[in-house]
């Protein structure tokens, strides 16, 4: 009863498009939405027991994999972010670098990116504002986006 309670909890903080994609019955869906204007402490507790009575007759397993989904999203983007930004920082640092890259992504536009590497490596011999390190950096973004 605990867990699904604090499943119940978890789902309050859901915005209401995302609550209507897990597809709950209308009731637990109507009971959320009220425990959502509830402010006061014991009415509120009372409230998600409530929504834990509900929660009975819903198989949590999908639910629970959708929350997960949902929150492991950002950090796999924050980790493609990284990524990016370590082959930036790789190919500006080694000089075999690029064939790495080109090597693990075929779809790499080779020419183009030792243009972006040797204009930022000239940039910043002058002292220049970082223009092609950033457009690398854009580059590279691109090329390590996800594919719908």
């Amino acid at each position: 009863m605990g867990a699904l309670q604090s499943l119940g909890e978890a789902l309050l903080e859901l915005s209401p498009a995302r609550r209507a994609e897990l597809g709950l019955p209308e009731r637990l869906l109507d009971a959320l939405e009220a425990a959502g204007r509830i402010t006061r402490h014991e009415a509120r507790r009372r409230q998600l027991q409530f929504i834990g009575r509900l929660m009975r007759d819903v198989d949590p397993a999908p639910i629970r994999e959708r929350l997960a989904q949902w929150a492991a999203a950002p950090n796999a983007e924050k980790a493609r972010l990284h990524a990016v930004e370590r082959w930036r920082e790789r190919l500006l640092a080694e000089r075999d670098a690029l064939d790495g890259l080109c090597a693990e992504q075929p779809t790499a536009d080779r020419d183009r990116l030792a243009a972006l590497i040797e204009a930022a490596h000239a940039e910043r011999a002058r002292a220049q504002p970082p223009r092609a390190y950033r457009e690398l950096y854009r580059a590279l973004n691109r090329l390590f986006a996800p594919r719908p």
